[in-house]
């Protein structure tokens, strides 16, 4: 194979309970591609409407699928609620038509493979230390849905990819912590090693779902308050300061279980420098949401376990994901190189 065709080959792949991202090159550029992780379903009849207002749709049998951002723009005409195939990280056992919509998702956003069986690495979270629950089905799923799409499926853990996407400077070597819709995952490399990954089953929606219940609200509320725009340190009214207050609960529950973790495991880890924390996920976009994780780690720093050189957001929060598993992906085709 030549060398700059090789160089272009490997796609890496987001699964997460919010959206759906894909990062693949395209000559020097690498370009991502999403897709909400929503979906309704409507009845044949409304077949006109859909063409009338230029909605992409499928057809299943008798019923209509509508996916990603337009089906919550459907969701909000029709007055119903969309549906989402992931729950809290995981494929949702609530969803019988989960994973004939996470085909169709999938294939949608990974696009046609450009040789046959190119390689993709997709995302899967690490076992939670707070709920008993395990990854097996959910990578096994998703294995066979990336296959189906003529892909070569590699399972790789979420957290680990943002190290890879942002850490070449430490030589692969920090935290990585994915705050992301339906879990938070969090991951500690040592120059490529993984030595440290859980996840804790606590992110956007348990934001939504915690500061709905406190001030009356619907989590679909909450949820289109923070997608508009939140400044964490300077919330305005009740929803959005019970917003804050769940933001700053969810960052010191994740450094709490980061340093109880790495204690229980210290024995096995030999780290001889500081490294750095890189965040990234998309609950980790809101106005503010560093300096909240900053000052949190702050005042838990003399007790903490680790030494941390430095706090920075991934220079792609939302896309940092998909971009290290396209590392990943791409080291697949190095001996072809050489």
């Amino acid at each position: 194979m030549a060398k700059s065709v090789s160089r272009s080959l490997g796609v890496g792949l987001d699964i997460g309970t919010m959206n759906l991202m894909s990062a693949k090159r395209q000559g020097s550029e690498v370009v991502t591609r999403r897709m909400r992780d929503l979906f309704i379903d409507l009845p044949a009849s409304a077949k006109k409407m859909l063409k009338l207002g230029s909605v992409p749709y499928i057809q299943n049998d008798e019923i209509l699928l509508v996916l990603g951002d337009e089906a919550l723009e459907v969701a909000n005409m029709f007055g119903k609620e969309g549906r989402r195939p992931l729950k809290a990280g995981l494929v949702s056992p609530d969803e019988v038509d989960s994973l004939k919509v996470l085909g169709f998702m999938i294939k949608d956003v990974l696009g046609d493979p450009r040789e046959p069986d190119e390689h993709c690495y997709f995302s899967v979270p690490a076992a939670p230390v707070d709920i008993a629950m395990d990854v097996i089905y959910h990578k096994g799923v998703f294995t066979k849905i990336v296959k189906e799409c003529g892909f070569t499926p590699h399972a790789s853990n979420e957290a680990m990819a943002i190290v890879f996407a942002e850490t070449a400077k430490e030589g692969f070597s920090g935290i990585g912590i994915s705050f992301g819709s339906g879990m938070t995952n969090i991951a500690l490399s040592i120059n490529t090693i993984e030595g440290l990954s859980f996840s804790v089953a606590r992110g956007g929606d348990w934001i939504d779902n915690g500061a709905a219940k406190s001030v009356g609200s619907t989590a679909a509320r909450i949820c289109a308050i923070k997608e508009k725009g939140i400044q964490l340190s300077a919330p305005k009214g009740r929803d959005e300061e019970a917003i804050a207050f769940y933001y700053k609960a969810l960052i010191e529950y994740a450094l709490e279980n980061l340093a109880r973790q790495f204690v229980a495991k210290s024995t096995h880890l030999n780290l001889n420098r500081p490294i750095p924390i890189v965040v990234g996920g998309g609950t980790s976009l809101a106005g503010g949401f560093m300096d909240f994780f900053k000052e949190v780690f702050e005042s838990k720093r003399k007790t903490f376990p680790i030494q941390i050189s430095e706090i920075r957001h991934a220079s792609d929060p939302l896309g940092s994901v998909a971009k290290g598993l396209l590392i990943l992906a791409s080291q697949e085709y190095e001996d072809d190189d050489e």
